[in-house]
């Protein structure tokens, strides 16, 4: 059981029997009465978003979540199939689950899935990098005055970014999951 004390960023707690994690968070203090805890909450299955105020008495229950290490193994239409690499167990989340994910996923890729209640995949957790190959990169033209020195490239998964203008096709290039920005060109 959380109180409105333990609340902060980043924190998930379970409201009405679904889970939520707290995306932003502020504690104010007036000059009476009690302390109040503003926070906006995002519901980790719809997605929806909501911003509440709670007092320094309220209570939360800890929601029942379990992340599993699984492979990626494929997708079809809507559907994106991973595999438990312990009990090879087979589950299933959709494009709107995934979000952003998709744009870094590769085949046999292993990823931490949060379940929900044991049995209910909710989300995932890629690696923090990842290295893909670029297979369409347009010509850098010199002297081009735009003021920044980068150049668009799509990489195997079809996601597109802005690298220096010395990566080309073919090179394989490390991505940072979490912001979707070139890191560095990878060596193999």
């Amino acid at each position: 059981m959380f109180s409105a004390s333990d609340l902060r960023k980043g924190l998930k707690v379970q409201i009405d029997g679904e889970p939520y994690i707290i995306t932003e968070f502020d504690f104010s203090k007036p000059g009476k009465g009690q302390a109040l805890y503003r926070t906006k909450m995002r519901n980790m299955i719809t997605g929806n978003q909501f911003t509440q105020t709670y007092r320094s008495n309220d209570k939360f229950e800890k929601p029942d979540l379990e992340e599993r290490t699984m492979q990626f193994l494929y997708s079809q239409d809507d559907e994106f199939h991973f595999m438990d690499t312990s009990s090879y167990d087979q589950i299933f989340l959709t494009r709107e689950q995934l979000g952003d994910n998709i744009s870094f996923l590769m085949d046999n890729m292993e990823v931490q899935v949060l379940f929900f209640g044991g049995d209910r995949p909710i989300d995932i957790s890629l690696p923090i990098f990842v290295n893909l190959e670029v297979i369409r990169a347009d010509p850098w033209v010199k002297g081009d005055t735009s003021g920044t020195d980068t150049k668009p490239v799509t990489v195997e998964t079809g996601y597109k970014l802005q690298v220096p203008p010395f990566v080309e096709e073919g090179d394989k290039i490390q991505i940072d999951t979490r912001s979707g920005e070139y890191i560095t060109r990878v060596k193999e």
